[in-house]
């Protein structure tokens, strides 16, 4: 009998010592002949048999060093073991990930007509995993395909980023054309999302932030109830008790919302989402609607939620005069708010209030902002993201292209004529044996706005270095024994209990920091023991959380933290087995304002077999 043990995950680039339990049945058993064969996704190092002579009935163990390809992906081990006619063999799955954040690269150009662009695409990292697409576009770039992996890869799952991720795939045929296998896929997506969601739904019928929390989340009620709207409007299946339930709550809260000192961080603009939201589920709270247009305060991105609210209960006149000489732009947010907001995500909101009123000409001069700001290398939040592209794609679903796309593109001597009438084409750039040749000519006479995307995750590094903002976030992570002693990981004995200690301190420069995550990926030699599954609570009492995510190999922490505030956060671990492993960088940030971060640095660690 022959026993093969591994981690769950693990990484390019680690060697591990691969334990390899031959029993054995008999008193005595000579020459006992143990081999491990090479794979795509490892080698062995060294000798790949040994042998083993049994003197008594009992087990003995083989090791064997073993190096993790550049390779991600699921694959097998197999270990035969004979001996005369005898034989066994163990066969074992091997999860290879990569623990690096994806990152992704933008090349581009405007071209005029007439005008070509020749450009290499390379792959990052791996080139089985890298992918790139060429994007053309008569508008602004919005750099989708890079947006739209943000919003499906986010690590988070809220209910605010959970809709994020699945709302702009429900209109994004209204933006390009999409081949069969992207329809299949958003599909997918959008099933996917509308299943979870459902986790997030509480008795009262609105939506926690977190699944499983006793309260309902204000903006997150709205934001998930509008998907779940459009997405029943757009043919799926979205059970009629979860909506009424959902209107009975917008109901209430509508009709209870009474001005208070949180409207100053937009709570007129969430309630004016709301009552907008009911307008669009056929059921418009007029008398609402009518006292909040008279709140004496009522904020400019307030007006024009209302205004569209207006609009679909038809009262058109009542929608015109809101919007009579308002500002299509707004200051800069320095917080996101109880509504997750930013300038951008307001001017997106402009973008869809102009396009539902059929105002297009306005409407025009706005997307060319929202497009332009997308198109720019800067980061956006996931409600940023995902209003932005929600609002671009309605208008560009309602408003034809008065701008064709005719160009040619040859990738890898493979040339594709295109003649569009879409704002949008995206061509997928495949990697043959390293960098792909790509080019592109405007044949038409129009502007063109091009861009190369290519995504990837870089391959593990022996180190990162550590981010630390002191002016507004600062963390450090310590490793200790049992016994609340410094525990060197670089190198720790198999068997090893010790505690991951993540300490966190707001600096009092900005104020409470809401919606925080802490995000502990581990080496993958190490396994988490999870105090829930365990006794109770262990001796080292973490600090409050919202909400924690444990998983195989990371822990996701949630958190606000009060200015001058210190927070610090237990995870128990095991140094369970033998080898060389990458520990990622620990991250903690504000999902909704980058400003707010902090980061370890990455490096190798080794658990030393016994």
């Amino acid at each position: 009998m022959v026993l093969t043990t591994l981690p769950r995950m693990l990484s390019p680039g680690e060697k591990i010592k691969l334990p390899v339990t031959v029993f054995a049945m008999e008193n005595t058993i000579k020459n006992v002949l143990v081999s491990l064969q090479s794979n795509n996704f490892f080698e062995v190092l060294g000798s790949a048999t040994q042998t083993l002579n049994f003197s008594h009935v009992g087990e003995q163990l083989a090791y064997f060093d073993v190096k993790i390809k550049n390779a991600v992906g699921i694959g097998k081990v197999k270990v035969a073991v004979s001996s005369g006619a005898e034989k066994a063999s163990d066969e074992i799955e091997i999860d290879v990930r990569n623990p690096n954040p994806v990152i992704t690269n933008v090349q581009q150009i405007t071209l005029a007509p007439g005008q070509q662009w020749n450009v290499s695409a390379s792959p990052i990292g791996i080139a089985a995993v890298s992918s790139a697409v060429l994007e053309i576009s008569s508008i602004p770039s919005m750099n989708l395909q890079k947006r739209l992996d943000y919003l499906i890869e986010y690590p988070y799952g809220c209910v605010e980023q959970t809709t994020s991720a699945v709302f702009p795939q429900l209109v994004l045929s209204q933006l390009t054309e999409l081949t069969d296998y992207q329809k299949a896929q958003v599909d997918k997506n959008i099933k996917a999302g509308l299943n979870r969601l459902q986790q997030f739904q509480r008795p009262d019928g609105g939506f926690s932030y977190w699944p499983g929390e006793p309260a309902s989340d204000d903006w997150g009620s709205s934001y998930a109830g509008h998907f779940l709207l459009e997405a029943n409007n757009n043919g799926y299946f979205v059970s009629d008790y979860l909506l009424q339930q959902w209107k009975n709550y917008q109901r209430g809260k509508a009709n209870s919302w009474v001005p208070t000192t949180t409207n100053f961080y937009g709570g007129d603009l969430a309630q004016a989402y709301r009552l907008y939201t009911l307008a669009l589920a056929k059921s418009a709270e007029l008398g609402a609607m009518n006292r909040l247009k008279e709140f004496k305060y009522l904020s400019a991105e307030a007006k024009w939620r209302l205004a569209a609210a207006y609009k679909l209960a038809g009262q058109d006149n009542t929608a015109l005069d809101l919007i009579s000489g308002l500002p299509i732009d707004f200051p800069e947010r320095y917080m996101p708010g109880f509504t997750f907001g930013s300038q951008l995500r307001d001017q997106a909101m402009v973008l869809e209030t102009l396009t539902i009123m059929s105002k297009r000409d306005k409407a025009a001069q706005l997307l060319l902002t929202v497009a332009a700001r997308l198109s720019e290398d800067n980061w956006h939040s996931t409600q940023t993201t995902a209003y932005a592209l929600i609002a671009v794609a309605k208008y560009c679903g309602k408003n034809a292209s008065g701008s064709k796309i005719i160009a040619t593109t040859n990738i890898n001597g493979a040339k594709v004529d295109i003649n569009s009438a879409s704002y949008l084409r995206q061509i997928t750039v495949p990697f043959k044996n390293g960098n792909t040749a790509v080019g592109i000519t405007n044949n038409g006479n129009n502007t063109l706005y091009v861009k190369l995307i290519t995504r990837g995750q870089p391959l593990t590094g022996d180190s990162s270095v550590p981010v630390n903002s002191p002016a507004v976030l600062f963390m450090n992570v310590d490793y200790l024994t049992q016994n609340g002693k410094p525990v060197n990981v670089t190198s720790v004995a198999q068997g090893t209990d010790f505690i991951a200690k993540v300490t966190i301190r707001n600096t009092g420069k900005r104020g409470t920091y809401l919606q925080m995550a802490l995000a502990q990926i581990f080496a993958s030699g190490w396994e988490i023991l999870n105090a829930r599954m365990m006794d109770g609570e262990n001796a080292f009492k973490s600090s409050p959380s919202t909400y924690q995510d444990i998983r195989d190999d990371r822990v996701y922490t949630y958190f606000n933290i009060n200015e001058n505030e210190t927070l610090t956060y237990y995870i128990q671990l095991n140094a369970t087995y033998p080898g060389r492993y990458y520990l990622p960088p620990v991250q903690s940030q504000a999902m909704y304002d980058n400003t707010i971060t902090a980061s370890s640095g990455g490096r190798w660690v080794e658990v030393l077999g016994n």
